[in-house]
């Protein structure tokens, strides 16, 4: 006689899912790092063509291609201006909603900086010299109002267009049951009241406490090696300017994840 019995397993985890039409690549921090971004979006656009035409081929509509960068296209990596550049021709080339530019903190800490120099000064701790650097601007040790003033004018011109660009970036995306931010979001809150802090900084108790249920978060800023699975989370930064790995997340029906190294293969 059996007095005590194993509980059943716990169900697996929901798999995301985004629009059914779509097909969602999430791009992690490039953090200057434009010879990954260029060889990751190659590997996406081939990975996107070889499942469009297995669906095709199986009397299926081919899903749509959307990007989705999680932000932190700047600072760190010595090659800013040069992600810019790339994102410019991005926005150009792609359609309707095919291509969501996300906010990170280091576009917000930057675009602090050009609109208060003194008082985003601290954005240069952080990659803001790298970025600067990119586009031939140099600062003493500890620059002063008037040099940081002058700096911030320079990158002003030297960004043009570009400026333009990291303005209209936005704060959040829903594609299905999925959010992308990148730092992810304040729990509690409905996603119409979600407070930049928790966005771009992570200033919130997501990690802790997981999105509401039925909800998935894609997100970056919390660099490692790999990709993190968590329950209601995951996080895609891999810490490109120092590992030499840019990853992105695929989203369909299934679900799936690419990446570039640096002088290696896909």
């Amino acid at each position: 006689m059996r007095f005590f019995r194993r509980s059943p397993p716990p169900p697996p985890p929901a798999r995301p899912r985004v629009a059914a039409d779509r097909r969602v690549y999430a791009v992690g921090d490039v953090h200057g790092r434009s010879d990954l971004l260029i060889r990751l979006l190659e590997t996406i656009l081939a990975d996107h063509t070889a499942r469009s035409t297995a669906e095709e081929a199986a009397g299926r509509p081919a899903r749509r291609l959307q990007l989705v960068l999680l932000g932190d296209y700047v600072d760190r990596g010595d090659q800013s201006r040069e992600v810019l550049d790339m994102l410019a021709s991005l926005r150009a080339e792609t359609r309707d909603d095919g291509l969501v530019l996300l906010r990170g903190n280091h576009e917000a800490a930057l675009l602090e900086f050009l609109d208060d120099p003194s008082g985003g000064a601290a954005w240069l701790s952080f990659g803001g010299r790298q970025t600067l650097g990119s586009y031939g601007i140099t600062l003493g040790m500890r620059p002063g109002g008037a040099e940081l003033d002058a700096a911030a004018a320079a990158l002003r011109e030297a960004l043009g267009a570009r400026l333009g660009l990291l303005r209209t970036t936005v704060m959040l995306h829903r594609s299905g049951d999925v959010v992308f931010a990148h730092a992810g979001i304040a729990p509690g809150l409905p996603l119409s009241a979600q407070p930049e802090q928790a966005l771009l900084w992570g200033r919130s108790r997501f990690l802790e406490e997981g999105p509401p249920e039925g909800l998935v978060v894609v997100h970056g800023h919390y660099d490692a090696p790999e990709p993190v699975i968590a329950p209601g989370r995951i996080c895609v930064d891999t810490g490109a300017y120092y590992t030499g790995r840019l990853t992105a997340l695929r989203l369909d029906a299934e679900q799936g994840f690419v990446h570039v190294d640096a002088g290696g293969a896909p």
